[in-house]
């Protein structure tokens, strides 16, 4: 094709379709290195955290005394079959079985067997190191690796099994601490990095994000819930934040096969670091407790108490001689505020009273039969709960009480002085026979209830007048006792 190039219109319409062509060719490479260069920046870099902190994480082996056998005992299979997998797969056996001997390190006695594996980290230049007390529990000997191979026989400084954090000691100098950081700075959504012994495999690093905060599995802590990988032998070792401080100790796994699925919780380290600064002092912990068994405010019994919205914690059993029955807090209080701090849900009383030293003066706000009051308190120290005797089931009389079966399906009698004295109990009546609505709301033959509608049940004639007073379309609230605890429900008439 000519083209006349003394044409101005001519030339501007090539030079305009070039110019067009050799664009639409650059295009997608600028944008693919511009979209390459903003994941780049975007995803983080764990190298620097892992040659940070990698020095400062331990392996930690137990090793229990094996029973005398009195004769071999035949191989399983399976078990064979799981050896062979892992030598083939890892180059190692699995978890458990028995080890080759490595250079330096505690020769193992013929008596003596392999009981588990797991992590843990450098608090002081001087050999602390903190771990899961699940980790330690019940060992025998433990045994720490550095990340150079050094190999020391540790000694228990202590363990607290309620907060599942232990604290290990080695002889040894110059070892390189971590940084312990805040976990109140943690964001949902963060990345965090976790370093253990997965398995036996030692060093290994994962990440993920931290999925949530304050989640409840224990009584005495809130949990750090995260996705990094977290698998058999990664408890005890640390999380990690962006910049490389230790802001948990990976302690739990939700599974269903024993792995990992996606769900993996840490001790936040400040509440861990209490813990392990009271055992290196004194060996153990003092945690305060009031002797109360609690339970959650449900909405619905929120509305029948007419509380604006579910909150506190309710008790279910105060124990005998316990400072709650001395202050004299009852079975049914919803305990509102300790020391003025509101006590939102019920795990949030025993860690404020678990954080309080044991003989502290304290004030109680509760709210008992519709009525809000404050109590005076003497925080003891916590021990092993009590039982309680469970309530006889031969009543003692049945008086008529048409109106409580025909508006909730009750049949009740009185309590003979023998139950009450069994029971530590100043009154109430005891369930006959339950019908509808009563079934509904899961009352059963053999309840105690000692309240209706935010009234206490002294006998069945106390509770015939208070179910006169019910209105017949409302619903109500009932306290009752079934063997050693207590518990609202609500009933809603027929």
């Amino acid at each position: 094709m000519l083209i006349d190039f003394h044409s101005h219109k001519q030339v501007r319409t090539v030079l305009l379709a070039t110019a067009l062509s050799i664009t639409s060719w650059l295009l997608p490479a600028v944008f693919s290195v511009a979209e390459a260069q903003a994941q780049t920046r975007t995803l983080p870099d764990f190298t620097d955290l892992v040659e940070e902190v990698g020095p400062s994480v331990v392996n930690i082996r137990t090793i229990d005394k094996a029973a005398p056998a009195s004769a071999a005992q035949p191989a399983d299979p399976q078990d064979e079959e799981m050896q062979e997998l892992f030598r083939r797969f890892f180059g190692m056996p699995p978890p458990g079985a028995p080890r080759q001997q490595r250079p330096n390190r505690p020769q193992q006695q013929p008596d003596e067997q392999p009981r588990g594996v797991g992590s843990g980290f450098i608090l002081t230049a001087d050999g602390f190191i903190m771990t899961n007390a699940h980790v330690v529990d019940g060992a025998e000997q433990v045994i720490v690796t550095l990340t150079d191979k050094r190999e020391f026989v540790a000694r228990i400084v202590g363990a607290d099994r309620r907060t599942d954090v232990a604290v290990v000691k080695i002889e040894a100098s110059g070892l390189p601490p971590v940084k312990l950081g805040n976990p109140n700075r943690l964001k949902v959504g963060e990345w965090v990095m976790a370093i253990g012994s997965p398995f036996g495999l030692e060093n290994t690093v994962t990440a993920g994000i931290v999925s949530a905060k304050g989640r409840d599995t224990g009584d005495y802590l809130p949990f750090i819930q995260t996705d990094v990988a977290i698998n058999p032998g990664n408890s005890g070792g640390p999380l990690i934040n962006m910049r490389g401080e230790v802001v948990g100790i990976n302690s739990q796994i939700y599974s269903r096969s024993g792995g990992f699925m996606g769900i993996s919780f840490a001790i936040p380290i400040d509440e861990a670091a209490n813990v392990s600064n009271q055992l290196r002092a004194s060996g153990r912990v003092q945690r305060g407790r009031l002797g109360v068994g609690i339970g959650e405010v449900t909405k619905e019994v929120a509305e029948s108490l007419g509380m604006a919205k579910p909150q506190g914690a309710f008790v279910s059993s105060v124990e005998a001689g316990s400072p709650a029955e001395k202050a004299g807090i009852e079975a049914g209080d919803i305990i509102l505020k300790f020391d003025g701090k509101t006590i939102e849900k019920s795990s949030d009383l025993p860690r404020t009273v678990g954080g309080t030293k044991p003989g502290t003066h304290s004030t109680l706000s509760l709210l008992r039969r519709g009525v809000t009051k404050d109590i005076a308190i003497t925080v003891g120290e916590f021990e092993a709960d009590k039982p309680t005797a469970k309530a006889a089931a031969t009543p003692e009389k049945k008086p008529e009480t048409n109106a409580a079966v025909q508006l909730l399906g009750l049949t009740v009698s009185d309590l003979s002085e023998a139950q009450k004295k069994e029971l530590k109990m100043r009154g109430g009546v005891r369930v006959d026979a339950v019908a509808e609505p009563a079934l509904r709301a899961g009352i059963r033959e053999g309840d105690v209830i000692t309240q209706i509608a935010n009234n206490e049940v002294t006998d069945s004639k106390s509770f015939a007048q208070i179910v006169g007073k019910l209105e017949k379309s409302k619903a109500v609230s009932v306290l009752l006792r079934r063997g050693d605890w207590s518990q609202y429900t609500v009933i809603r008439p027929r």
